[in-house]
């Protein structure tokens, strides 16, 4: 037995494994952060590989039940019969449910439709050149597969689309029995990959209609910031926000009880402002010349790596606005941002507006900012009382038990 063969057997004696009296230099720190990096990038590769492989193969069966024409060929029950012989064979694997497979077979339907095919391949294109460089580096990790990108030479039908492989299985079951059109879902497919959100930031985002609201706020962003930073900042502000989870006293308010009704709910107030806000406190004081002023709302947007100062009107856009907005902006470039951080941006939020009118009240100015609306305010006049709701559940338990003593004393009465 040599000597290294020797050094590497275990002690005669038990003993517990435990950190010596070893010297550690730099060298032998950096080569333990070297092997912990290489452990986690194996770990991720490893489940993006995972991933891909499961979707690929749930592509895959979907589109078998579709070409095969499964039903016609063996009847209605095939789906429910495949689902058994699958969960026969592999007993200890999950997805093979009867829902699963359905989902599997709409999933390839619903890209497969008419022109999907040359939208697919528009938007794996666009996917691959996002801003976003971690997601190259994750379809690296995949490792260039020809399957996953075009079809092999015996593959007839829609070929499974790589991007699609960052996405989880359970994202896309989502994103194809909530949107209504293959332009609406690979907006979400790549809002996802750019933004890593999760299931709940995903349904969250539809039911905020995103698709809908994203990218047409009014704005001068191409004006005043380089063409990445403008394309990035028009993605994360919406045209509209939804304050459906604000309640107001009565049905003329001003901008101070709209403000403290939204921020009684700072998280549904983020979950509506969208994925990255972080909010930093509102009517937040700033000081020129002795004289106080406050921003309603100031936000800082983590991916954009900027402030957000909102300001809040409860009315009809109005030139001035667009002034006061200016000022808050420029104040806190002076004040907050730092060298290495973008621009802040400006946003208005009013009850309505003119298009025209916001247009040309930007005109002169060289702030970056940007108008919506909001909708959906709820009114607490407008809303039942307590009492009035245990009236009502009072009068409904009388109608009810009024109607078993009539049909109680029908079924009592004799046939004539």
């Amino acid at each position: 037995m040599t000597q290294d063969n020797k050094d590497i057997q275990p002690q005669a004696e038990p003993y517990i494994v435990k950190s010596h009296d070893i010297h550690i230099d730099a060298d032998y720190a950096d080569w333990i952060a070297d092997i912990k990096s290489r452990y986690r990038s194996a770990q991720v590769k490893a489940a993006v590989k995972v991933n891909a492989e499961k979707l690929l193969f749930n592509w895959q069966l979907g589109r078998d039940l579709v070409q095969k024409k499964a039903e016609e060929r063996w009847g209605t029950g095939v789906v429910e019969q495949v689902s058994l012989d699958l969960k026969r064979e592999f007993p200890d694997a999950d997805g093979f449910s009867t829902s699963n497979l359905w989902y599997m077979k709409k999933w390839y339907l619903f890209y497969a439709d008419g022109d999907a095919e040359e939208k697919l391949q528009r938007a794996v294109g666009e996917f691959q050149s996002s801003v976003n460089q971690s997601v190259i580096k994750l379809q690296q990790s995949v490792g260039e597969r020809q399957h996953l990108v075009s079809k092999t030479n015996n593959e007839i039908g829609v070929a499974f689309p790589q991007p699609f492989a960052l996405v989880p299985w359970g994202h896309h079951v989502d994103i194809i029995t909530k949107c209504k059109s293959i332009d609406e879902a690979l907006f979400y497919v790549g809002k996802t990959i750019e933004q890593g959100l999760s299931r709940n930031s995903l349904a969250n985002c539809i039911k905020a209609n995103l698709y809908e609201h994203q990218g047409k706020i009014v704005n001068n962003f191409t004006d005043h910031l380089p063409t990445l930073q403008s394309k990035l900042v028009q993605e994360v502000l919406k045209e509209n926000y939804d304050f459906g989870f604000a309640t107001v006293e009565h049905e003329i308010y001003d901008e101070a009880e709209l403000e403290e009704a939204l921020t009684q709910n700072v998280t549904d107030l983020l979950l509506e402002m969208g994925t990255g806000f972080a909010f930093l406190g509102r009517q937040k004081e700033l000081v020129v010349g002795g004289r106080s002023r406050k921003i309603d709302l100031l936000f800082y947007h983590i991916r954009l790596r900027c402030y957000i100062v909102c300001e809040l009107k409860a009315k009809p856009f109005e030139p001035e606005f667009a002034g006061k907005l200016n000022y808050y902006v420029n104040a806190v470039d002076e004040l907050l941002k730092t060298d290495d951080e973008n621009p802040t941006i400006g946003l208005l939020v009013c009850s309505d507006m003119d298009k025209i009118d916001v247009q040309w009240s930007f005109k002169g100015i060289n702030t970056p900012m940007g108008v919506a609306t909001y909708n959906n305010i709820r009114i607490k006049d407008a809303l039942p009382s307590q009492e009035q709701l245990a009236e009502r559940v009072r009068l409904l338990q009388k109608e009810l038990q009024e109607t078993k003593r009539l049909m109680s004393k029908a079924d009592k009465t004799p046939n004539d």
